[in-house]
């Protein structure tokens, strides 16, 4: 046997062994299971053909926005298809079935060649049946022709900003998804929809006509009465629905069991959940709801899922009426829910930046209580039992660590993550409740708070926080170093800061750099404004208010403002590069006069061909971020600050506050396309940093010089950071290797750090599936805030993926 066969042989020795962690409690939950990991994405018309039928069939004339959106969601939710699989425990999909994938063309209507596109893209397609494009050419697209968000978003935007967002400076969220990333409190575990509908009417009786906004309050209030009146419907229809298949199944255990889910169907949401089964149905009928109600970006959470469910699970023990094997099950199905509910389909720069079917939903576990203990219960490691045994890429699913955790908790969550599929990230429970209080929420708020989508925090069932777009902090010097005209395009985008060969030190170099981003900033957030307003004016959400505190006494409406909290993410992507490009500049060009500035702008021009001499002394003579020196780490600080200025505290468009958090998702592979060679050494076209983790291959001292270089950053000034780290399966291998990791991971948060998360995999599996995918369709890789199939990512971001330093030792 030659060498390179029995290297292949152990390597798929290696991912027969990841997939052998695989373990459904119960032979349907194995069945599920199979059916979502193997059956691929389809778009459904279903819901633009409704949402189409509602909108050109009623008058809507004498209704306002608020009521025409709830009155829009009860249409669908009446009139859409009920599924109901074979042995499933929690019913509602948000297509007619599984997988089903619906759109929203009121938000974004696809043309037939995005349909074309998305049907037939090597990577992540969603098939379209030719019925389902024949319905869009016919009906969809000519009734919401100049119509839509996206539309509007394009219309209201100025030349300044369309040529920055063509020119890759920043993307926006909000042209085909709609505001969301918000995180449900444990407002549903206390009131059924009965008591929120009388609390709307106790808001309303609390309104004075002499308000001048009296009347659109009302009008808030009566969309939000709608919309808590349509959800109760629908479980009604479900209701009936089980009944009668109740009454023709002919096996009694399953004709038990349908009677019980009938049962609760006409408890919850109606009324507040009394039983662990009821707690999640309830749940789950309010995540079909918010996804039906528009695509949030990112797709609702339970947040805090071991808080809210603990008392029901310890008390049915306790009683006799749950097992924890029952908990089991139902927690696993629970999970299939999720995994059968693939992100809405995106194109064009909205797919390259975040190209995934993950829509987000972020678990968390563990962290502190309201009175500052110890979270942590046994319902956590049961939690965190059922993420190991059913390796599905969604929900997302993340620990908080505190040091009131016990160890055991910490440890437990490294065998999930030495088992190889990037689950759970690991975040600093500290440093989530640091960050809420200097954005000014209340204590008992931030210790509820967590995280969500990748890694951003907020304040769970009482803010409104919204990712608006990623930034390109590398294009910007790269716009610096070229006096605000684009190189690419040889167009000029930016505002004049100077020839380069006119700056006589770093300190004027750096100067005009932040020139450069503070103009393009205020682009971004004068835009953000404006398209805030338009989805308050034209796209409220009368469903997700309902969910979040204060909108109900406010009167007021999710997307206008109407949350006790509210927030404007601008993402912060390269940091990495910025550091290594300013510390070549600092070092060659101003420190150590190895060349000059426009000696280094004439190689970036060249993407250093014929430049072998300044390439090398970038490369291998220059210092870089992530290896504890303090030359590049400061580089990284200043950076860092220079953007957090230009963005923390100014005004959004709801009356909220604009803050920054640095994550990539994909879109650094997007970015490094738009981007010409940098003064790091980077190649024309090739990816930026991720996250804020150094460069790919650039730390070179190990994931200790990795944690001390990040820990320089104060993350209490964002609302999340991301750290990506790859590590070997035999760093992982054993009790006193696991240790080693939380004694480093416990440090590291004393620090003060937000996030780390660790692809436990060696690059030469990641090679063999990239040269064999057939043979690896379920190896699953932590790719950014999010877990993926490794064969569903583009070839850009595998190579990124497998570029990653592998870190071989503590």
């Amino acid at each position: 046997m030659s060498e390179k066969t029995a290297s292949c042989s152990d390597l798929k020795e290696e991912f027969r062994a990841r997939q052998s962690k695989i373990s459904p409690v119960s032979p349907r939950i194995a069945e599920l299971r199979n059916q979502t990991v193997n059956k691929e994405p389809e778009i459904t018309p279903e819901r633009a053909v409704l949402v189409t039928e509602f909108y050109r069939d009623s008058d809507l004339s004498e209704k306002s926005s608020p009521v025409i959106r709830a009155l829009a969601l009860r249409y669908i939710l009446e009139n859409k298809e009920l599924s109901l699989q074979p042995g499933e425990l929690i019913v509602g999909d948000r297509g007619p079935e599984p997988k089903l994938v619906p759109t929203y063309p009121e938000i974004c209507t696809h043309s037939r060649e995005d349909l074309e596109v998305l049907d037939t893209r090597e990577k992540n397609p969603y098939r379209v049946d030719g019925k389902t494009k024949e319905i869009y050419e016919k009906e969809i697209i000519p009734f919401w022709k100049g119509k839509t968000m996206r539309e509007r978003v394009f219309e209201t935007t100025s030349e300044e900003w369309q040529a920055a967002y063509n020119a890759g400076v920043f993307t926006e969220f909000m042209e085909q998804r709609s505001p969301g990333h918000t995180v449900l409190g444990d407002k549903i575990y206390r009131k059924g929809f009965v008591d929120i509908i009388n609390d709307i009417e106790e808001s309303k009786s609390n309104l004075s006509s002499d308000d001048p906004n009296y009347q659109a309050k009302v009008e808030e209030l009566k969309g939000m009465k709608i919309a808590a009146e349509a959800l109760i419907a629908y479980s009604e229809r479900y209701a009936v629905k089980l009944e009668g298949e109740a009454q023709t199944e002919e096996d009694e255990v399953r004709k038990s069991e349908l009677e019980k889910m009938a049962e609760i169907c006409r408890r919850v949401p109606a009324g507040p959940p009394q039983t662990f089964w009821e707690a999640l149905q309830y749940y789950w009928f309010v995540h079909v709801g918010v996804i039906t109600e528009t695509n949030p970006w990112d797709a609702f959470n339970p947040g805090r899922l071991d808080q809210h469910l603990f008392p029901f699970y310890k008390r049915e023990l306790e009683e006799g009426t749950l097992t924890k094997e029952r908990a089991k099950e139902l927690l696993q199905a629970f999970w299939i829910k999720f995994h059968n509910q693939p992100a809405p389909p995106k194109v064009g720069v909205t797919a390259q930046e975040s190209n995934t079917y993950s829509d987000f939903a972020k678990i968390n576990v563990g962290g502190v209580t309201k009175d500052g203990e110890n979270a942590v219960n046994d319902l956590t490691y049961l939690i965190l039992d059922v993420v190991e045994s059913m390796r599905l890429i969604q929900p997302n699913f993340m620990v908080q660590i505190s040091k009131k955790n016990p160890e055991r908790y910490l440890k437990r969550a490294l065998e999930v993550v030495e088992s190889g599929f990037g689950q759970p990230a690991i975040f600093n429970a500290e440093s989530i409740i640091k960050q809420l209080l200097r954005q000014g929420k209340s204590l008992e708020d931030a210790r509820r708070g967590g995280c969500s989508g990748c890694v951003e925090t907020g304040a769970f069932g009482r803010e409104s926080y919204i990712l608006t777009g990623y930034f390109n902090m590398p294009k910007v010097l790269e716009l610096t170093l070229h006096n605000g005209i684009d190189p690419e395009t040889g167009k000029r985008i930016g505002t004049s800061t100077g020839d380069p060969s006119s700056f006589s030190s770093f300190d004027e170099f750096f100067e005009a750099y932040e020139k450069q981003l503070n103009h393009f900033l205020d682009i971004k957030i004068e835009a953000n404004k404006k398209i805030q307003k338009l989805y308050a004016e034209h796209l409220p959400s009368p469903f997700i208010s309902l969910l979040i505190d204060d909108c109900i006494d406010n009167a007021k409406d999710y997307n206008a403002g109407g949350a006790r909290y509210d927030t404007s993410y601008i993402q912060g992507v390269g940091l990495g590069t910025m550091s290594d490009a300013l510390a070549s500049i600092k070092f060659n060009v101003f420190d150590r006069n190895n060349f000059s500035l426009a000696e280094l702008v004439e190689a970036l021009d060249e993407d250093f061909e014929d430049r072998e001499e300044i390439l090398s002394l970038i490369r291998d003579r220059t210092p870089k971020y992530g290896n504890d020196l303090d030359y590049a780490d400061d580089l990284m600080e200043r950076a860092f600050e220079a953007f957090f200025e230009g963005v923390d505290g100014r005004p959004n468009g709801r009356g909220g506050t604009h803050r920054v958090n640095m994550l990539p998702t994909t879109v650094h592979i997007y970015f490094g396309e738009k981007c010409g060679a940098l003064p790091d050494g980077r190649r024309a076209g090739r990816p930026l940093s991720e996250g804020i983790s150094p460069v790919q291959g650039a730390d070179k001292r190990g994931p200790t010089a990795v944690f001390k270089s990040v820990g320089k950053l104060d993350h209490a000034k964002t609302g999340g950071t991301l750290l990506n780290q790859k590590l070997t399966p035999d760093l992982l291998n054993g009790e006193r290797e696991r240790e080693k990791l939380a004694q480093l991971i416990r440090a590291f948060f004393r620090m003060g750090s937000h996030h780390v998360q660790f692809n436990v995999i060696g690059a030469d599996l990641l090679r063999e599936a990239q040269e064999n995918p057939e043979e690896y369709q379920n190896l699953i890789v932590r790719v950014a805030g999010y877990s993926d199939y490794f064969v569903n990512l583009t070839e850009g971001l595998q190579d990124e993926i497998i570029t990653r330093t592998e870190q071989r030792s503590f």
